[in-house]
C-alpha cells in the first residue's frame, strides 16, 4: 500500500509549529497531509494550537480558552523558533490560524491532500470543541460519510477515548483515530502547568485514558490507531495484532529516516513527521 507522510503541526522543524508558515512549508514540501491540533478560543473560534496555554510558543501567557481570537492573533507565535518568515508565508502576527483558514491554505494548494485534526483534551469547553469543529467543517462543505471536503480528506484524532467514541457516533469510525502513547513527565507537566490538577491526579487520568484507548483499539473499533514511534518499539505484540487485523496505523513523530524504514517494513502506511520532505526523500516518495 502507498505510504503517506503527514506534516506534524506543519513542517515544524523549519517554522514554529501550527503556524501559517509551517503549514505552507508542508505543502511546499509535498507532504501528503497536514496534522494540526485544535482548541476553542473564548469567543468560540476553532484555532490551531497544541498546548492548553500560549506560554511555550508565544510572547505571552495564559490559557487559549480564555483569550478571544483577536487577542490570540495579536500574539507572536513564531519568534521563539524562527522569526525569519518568507513574505509569501504571512507576517509575524498572521501566524496563528483558525481551522477554517488552514483549510483555505490547503485548498489553495490545488492538489489532493489530507488533514488530520487532533482534538485536544481536557478542554474547558468539553464536547463543544468537537461540535464547533464539525459545524465549521460542515459550513465549508465537508461530508461526514466520505469525510471529504473537496480534494481534502479529513480525519480526526484524539488521545481521549471519550472524544473518539463521541466522534464515532457522528462520523464513520474509519475516519477516527485513537492516539496512544506512554504517559511521560513532559505530558504530565504540560497539564499541571495549565492548572488542570495536581501531578498525581493528572498522571492517573492520563494512565486511565491510555488504558481505555488501547482497549478500544483492541476491541476492533476503531480500525485507525495512532501510536508513537516509542510505543511501536515497546509494544510490538499488540501493534502487530492491530496491523494483522487490518487496522490503519498513523505513527508519530517520525523524524529519523531509520525509524521510517523500520515502520514501513512493519506495515505502517502513514507517518507523521516534523520533516516530511526528508522522510519522503528517504523512502523514495518524491
Amino acid at each position: 500500500m502507498q505510504t503517506l507522510v503527514y506534516a506534524h503541526r506543519g513542517s515544524s522543524n523549519a517554522y514554529a509549529e501550527n503556524t501559517r508558515a509551517a503549514y505552507m512549508q508542508a505543502l511546499a514540501d509535498g507532504a501528503d497531509g497536514i496534522e494540526c491540533d485544535i482548541h476553542l478560543s473564548s469567543d468560540g473560534f476553532v484555532v490551531c494550537h497544541h498546548d492548553p496555554t500560549v506560554d511555550r510558543t508565544s510572547d505571552s501567557s495564559g490559557r487559549v480558552g480564555e483569550k478571544t481570537l483577536a487577542e490570540l492573533k495579536a500574539l507572536d507565535f513564531s519568534s521563539w523558533k524562527n522569526p525569519r518568515i518568507p513574505e509569501a508565508y504571512g507576517k509575524l502576527h498572521e501566524q496563528l490560524v483558525t481551522l477554517r483558514e488552514l483549510v483555505w491554505l490547503m485548498q489553495d494548494a490545488g492538489r489532493p491532500v489530507g488533514l488530520a485534526v487532533e482534538i485536544k483534551h481536557p478542554s474547558p469547553f468539553g464536547r463543544q470543541l468537537e461540535e464547533a469543529m464539525i459545524a465549521e467543517l460542515q459550513a465549508m462543505g465537508w461530508e461526514a460519510e466520505t469525510s471529504m471536503l473537496g480534494d481534502i480528506y479529513v480525519s480526526f484524532m484524539s488521545f481521549d477515548p471519550g472524544s473518539v467514541r463521541y466522534l464515532m457516533e457522528r462520523i464513520p469510525a474509519v475516519h477516527v483515530c485513537q492516539l496512544v502513547t506512554e504517559v511521560d513527565e513532559e505530558w504530565i507537566e504540560e497539564l499541571v502547568k495549565a492548572g488542570e490538577s495536581d501531578r498525581a491526579g493528572v498522571a492517573a487520568v492520563l494512565a486511565r485514558a491510555m488504558t481505555e484507548g488501547v482497549e478500544l483499539l483492541s476491541s476492533g473499533v476503531p480500525q485507525f490507531a495512532g501510536p508513537g514511534v516509542a510505543y511501536m518499539r515497546k509494544h510490538p505484540r499488540v501493534t502487530n495484532e492491530w496491523l494483522a487485523r487490518g487496522a490503519t496505523l498513523r505513527v508519530w513523530t517520525v523524524d529519523d529516516p531509520m525509524d521510517a524504514s523500520y515502520l514501513v517494513d512493519r506495515g505502517v502506511t502513514q507517518l507523521t513527521s516534523n520533516v516530511p520532505a526528508v522522510i519522503k526523500a528517504h523512502l523514495g516518495l518524491d
